[in-house]
């Protein structure tokens, strides 16, 4: 039982180590958690899930392993204990509902009746009293009722009666395959936020404090440490107007993710490729407006430079001067952008636009490959990997 959510835990892409998977069978030695699959689940979660993306895949998981829905493995993959049922049983039943139950033989004749049903059924029932299936009144099942039941691939609770119910799920937002959102775009762009003492003021250094206080026999040695301050600096460069109107939403979500993860966040915009002037406001670029080369001598190369677009564009607009579509200029916009990647020493491209479409535009070529391949697309998981290429 317990190899099997390990290996599903694997097959599901949940980082998993064996480090960590004998852990809880330690933790399951010492008794942590009784008989009690509520306190199981927290603490296998605990000892298993290091990532907060990857804890709705293990509820996925734990749900399957343990909640008894038929899986490939058959009804022999769901050998969870009787003794755990039991303890639900005793922590949901009213009086009367165990009443009920040992009137019909017990919980353990009610366990022994639902492996005999799953060896005896071969396809999908539906209604009737005896059968696992829908709607009826049968004890194993699912969308009917029976005050001692046991569900079976419900998504959800009806009645409030079933014995064995676990079906929550509250982190499907956090999961990398999930849509975007401001959460998930959050947890994506944390990886990239790493903290230095660089602070003037001086804060309580617990850890030098109890450290210290031991050595010394337990005198109170108190210690103390500059502030913690983010100390990542980002230029976000949108590229607004044209094309990239099919994509503004998502690119308003990535605007204020980033700048309620970020504290040094400076957020300029262009239009298509880069050129001879940024803007730091689309609506009323003419006044707006920034000479790169200004840009390049205020913002030093520790900057981590951030260009979000979806890089399609006539190829013209990248290799040739003239190529702009609103200006004409003096240089290709591979010149200037080639010039902001020399100065920065680490920069990466965000795209919404879906990855299996680059290979038809002639431009993402074009910029990819000036961006040496470090495109990435606008998911959960295109962004972490993007703030891994920044690290």
């Amino acid at each position: 039982m317990f190899p099997t959510l390990f290996y599903k835990l694997k097959s599901a892409g949940v980082p998993v180590s064996l480090r960590e998977y004998l852990s809880v069978l330690e933790g399951l030695s010492q008794d942590i958690c009784g008989r009690d699959t509520e306190q199981f689940y927290y603490f296998a979660r605990a000892a298993l899930v290091k990532d907060e993306r990857y804890l709705d895949r293990f509820d996925r998981v734990f749900s399957e392993v343990f909640q008894g829905v038929l899986s490939e493995g058959g009804p022999e993959a769901m050998a969870l204990p009787t003794e755990w049922l039991m303890k639900l049983a005793e922590k949901h039943l009213t009086d009367e509902e165990k009443a009920m139950v040992e009137a019909l033989g017990g919980f353990d004749n009610l366990m022994e009746t639902l492996k005999q049903r799953l060896k005896e059924q071969k396809k999908r029932h539906q209604g009737g009293s005896k059968w696992i299936g829908t709607v009826g009144t049968s004890p194993f099942g699912a969308y009917g009722y029976n005050p001692e039941g046991v569900r079976i691939g419900q998504e959800e609770s009806r009645h409030r009666r079933a014995v064995k119910v676990w079906d929550k799920r509250e982190f499907r937002n956090l999961d990398t395959n999930e849509p975007l959102s401001n959460r998930n775009m959050k947890v994506a762009l944390r990886r990239l936020r790493r903290f230095a003492r660089t602070g003037s003021g001086m804060e309580l250094d617990m850890d030098g404090t109890i450290r210290r206080t031991a050595d010394n026999g337990g005198y109170v040695d108190i210690q103390w440490q500059r502030e913690k301050r983010n100390a990542v600096k980002i230029i976000a460069l949108y590229d607004v107007g044209g094309s990239m109107d099919d994509h503004i939403l998502d690119s308003k979500k990535l605007f204020d993710a980033m700048g309620s993860e970020f504290k040094h966040l400076i957020s300029l915009y262009f239009h298509n490729y880069t050129y001879e002037y940024l803007f730091s406001d689309m609506r009323n670029r003419h006044r707006s407006r920034i000479s790169t080369w200004e840009f390049l001598r205020t913002y030093p190369k520790d900057y981590k430079v951030v260009f979000v677009g979806d890089a399609t564009m006539s190829p013209y607009e990248i290799v040739y001067p003239g190529g702009s579509v609103e200006h004409w200029n003096e240089e290709a916009g591979q010149v200037w952008m080639q010039r902001i990647l020399e100065h920065f020493d680490r920069s990466v491209w965000i795209n919404p636009q879906p990855q299996a479409r680059w290979g038809y535009h002639q431009s993402i070529k074009l910029v990819q490959q000036q961006m040496d391949g470090r495109m990435f697309p606008m998911t959960v998981q295109g962004l972490d990997d993007a703030m891994r290429a920044l690290v």
